[in-house]
């Protein structure tokens, strides 16, 4: 690795070739107590079920376990997906509009609601406002780039990612 590049992050990907605009340029080494865990393998990204497998398991690359999706969708007027595993609670929004401030809102109190780490991925990234709250809270949101690798956004996705489940 040349000395100007970033380090890679999981599978690989450096954050500079994403071309994804607020990314962390690296992803944090592991502390001294987090597992030792194997690189990434993605899924490259051609359609929005791909956005939700990569999610799912990088979720379970991270140490989260069952992470499935439920059977039974909420009715609701978003267009992202959940998964779930035991105490986890997941959005995967693969559309190409960023995450609006409300579905961040409900996401997190979802996650308090069942005692759950709640975490956020997105194809096309979050409104400022939305990334401003999930800082505030302590939500950890991910991009995904077209390689299907997730791209911690904020702090807490550092934090996640360095940690694991």
């Amino acid at each position: 690795m040349a000395h100007d590049e970033p380090p890679a992050g999981p599978g690989g990907a450096t954050a500079s070739a994403t071309g994804l605009s607020g990314v962390r340029a690296a992803a944090p080494q592991p502390g001294p107590h987090a597992a030792v865990r194997p690189s990434f393998n993605p899924v490259t990204i051609r359609t929005a079920r791909d956005v939700v497998t990569a999610a799912a398991l990088y979720l379970r690359w991270l140490g989260f376990r069952d992470v499935v999706q439920p059977e039974e969708r909420r009715s609701s007027m978003s267009p992202a997906v959940e998964l779930r595993g035991p105490g986890l609670v997941a959005q995967v929004d693969p559309t190409t509009r960023p995450v609006p401030l409300r579905a961040v809102e409900c996401l997190w109190l979802e996650g308090l609601a069942s005692s759950s780490v709640a975490v956020y991925f997105s194809l096309a990234g979050y409104e400022d406002r939305s990334r401003a709250r999930a800082d505030g809270v302590g939500l950890p949101l991910f991009v995904m780039d077209l390689t299907g690798t997730p791209q911690p956004v904020n702090s807490p996705a550092d934090d996640l990612l360095a940690r694991g489940a």
